[in-house]
């Protein structure tokens, strides 16, 4: 049977007969009637060739508003290539099985313990992606019984779908959840590591960052008329200054810096090794007028909400869109790097090895030693003086040319 328009009233209303029968809602969802008066929401779908249905619930505890809902969620798994009804499988195993180590509770366990060390963006992603994309496929299996080949199927359904990305990503969290597993005695092998080069390669994409002279100028402009917060207000006119990584500026502590001595003394985020940045008179300037606000605290620049925290990573690209920039295609936290690595050397003429000793980049001599924290350190000294100055210079509109002799 059908009806034009389904209500709750037809639901409510609708009798028993001999044999079962249908009362079609939309987009898959009816109504079962059993000879009995019993009522069951159920959906039909197929996915890869085959035609399922899945049960929505019975009425009426289970609402039509409530139906529906249920069906839309389940027909944006279809849409994305989960199947909803194995998808239901895995979460109520998951849950009935949480001492039989399946894939997805040795993997929660692993995000648990792992997620504090991480920015609070990237917990909410790295989550996000293993239920989306891992779980509904293998998060019911015994961890131990997953093999390379199931590990790469699930691995090329990610990439398959043109999210090559994504699927890197998701490799990577599975390669840590499984190493995981094997310290904790839950598992002898890594099946991940046999996918190693079988994903396609992402295609490398630069940070977006403004490289020409007279649209820093306007974007030194920009920062200065910025009307944030202090912090933020800081933050900001000192990262072009010292193009440190966005991670290791907003964790800036007072205690690695040397205002007396214009040095800030830390540890690269990424490699842990130590790094100095010579401050320029400018940054010194900065961090002089920000000290009265946060110098009694850890962090120079503490999140808004607790100063026992640094600022969120969020902060300066919010920032900057406010400001009327694409992040994506015009300048991120990340692009203050690219611009003085690009103006310093074509524009200004510094050696590229200064340049990437001063970014933390490891760059092998022929002694074959990697980087030294104090090597080139009076070049970077009068190089970190000569971008601020010249920086200065866009800011004000002159006809900058490169300042060979300034150094």
């Amino acid at each position: 049977m059908a009806t034009k328009e389904f209500t709750d009233t037809t639901a409510r209303n609708a009798r028993p007969d001999a044999k079962p029968y249908k009362l079609n809602v939309e987009k898959g969802l009816y109504l079962l009637v059993a000879p009995t008066g019993g009522k069951w929401w159920r959906f039909d779908y197929a996915l890869n060739g085959k035609r399922k249905t899945l049960s929505m619930g019975v009425y009426p505890e289970v609402g039509l508003a409530a139906a529906r809902k249920r069906r839309n969620q389940a027909r944006e798994m279809v849409a994305d290539g989960i199947d909803p009804g194995i998808h239901r499988k895995t979460i109520k195993d998951g849950k009935a099985t949480a001492a039989a180590n399946t894939f997805e509770v040795v993997a929660r366990q692993w995000y648990q313990e792992k997620a504090p060390e991480w920015a609070e963006s990237s917990r909410g992603r790295i989550i996000r992606r293993l239920e989306r994309d891992i779980f509904p496929w293998i998060g019911g299996n015994p961890i131990t019984g997953i093999k390379t080949p199931l590990m790469l199927e699930v691995l090329k359904r990610i990439s398959d779908r043109g999210i090559i990305e994504t699927a890197h990503k998701a490799r990577q969290s599975c390669r840590q959840i499984f190493v995981y597993a094997i310290q904790k005695g839950l598992a002898s092998a890594n099946p991940v590591d046999a996918t190693e080069g079988a994903l396609p390669s992402v295609k490398n994409k630069n940070f977006a960052a403004i490289t020409d002279p007279v649209k820093v100028g306007e974007f030194l402009r920009a920062i200065d008329a910025f009307t944030g917060t202090l912090t933020v207000q800081c933050a900001l006119r000192l990262s072009p200054l010292v193009f440190v990584r966005p991670g290791e500026l907003r964790q800036a502590q007072w205690a690695d810096i040397d205002l007396d001595r214009a040095i800030w003394a830390y540890h690269v985020s990424k490699t842990d090794a130590a790094h100095i940045v010579p401050l320029s008179h400018q940054a010194v300037v900065i961090l002089k007028e920000i000290y009265p606000l946060t110098g009694h605290g850890q962090f120079v620049f503490p999140g808004a909400r607790a100063h026992t925290r640094p600022m969120s990573d969020a902060a300066i690209n919010a920032a900057l869109r406010r400001m009327g920039y694409d992040t994506q295609n015009e300048i991120t936290g990340h692009g203050f790097r690219a611009m003085a690595r690009t103006i310093l050397h074509e524009r200004l003429k510094f050696d590229p090895v200064i340049i990437e000793h001063q970014l933390a980049h490891k760059v092998p001599d022929s002694l074959g030693t990697a980087y030294n924290r104090t090597k080139f350190i009076d070049d970077r000294v009068v190089m970190m003086q000569v971008w601020a100055d010249y920086l200065d210079e866009l800011k004000a509109g002159a006809k900058v040319i490169p300042l060979r002799d300034a150094r």
